[in-house]
């Protein structure tokens, strides 16, 4: 029997986004590091809203997406409740 695994398309936006031209080692830094520079790539994006909003609906817990770190994202999920 052969079962072929669908795995799902990635968002269209992630094609267009800055980050795709880049490495994931700015966006997912070793624990500690500085996400200065992603932030700085994700500022000139114009995928920012939408990858945020994809952050915030699938609960990204790690890396830095649509300019906001895991601290930031939580404290504002916390918030907008």
């Amino acid at each position: 029997m052969h079962n072929d695994t669908l795995t799902p398309a990635a968002p269209a936006w992630q094609a267009q986004a800055l980050c795709a031209e880049t490495g994931a080692d700015f966006f997912f830094p070793e624990p500690g590091s500085s996400v200065r520079e992603a932030k700085r790539i994700c500022a000139m994006c114009d995928m920012r809203p939408a990858c945020l909003e994809y952050a915030l609906e699938h609960d990204e817990r790690f890396g830095v997406w649509g300019g906001l770190s895991e601290k930031e994202r939580l404290t504002l999920r916390r918030t907008s409740r």
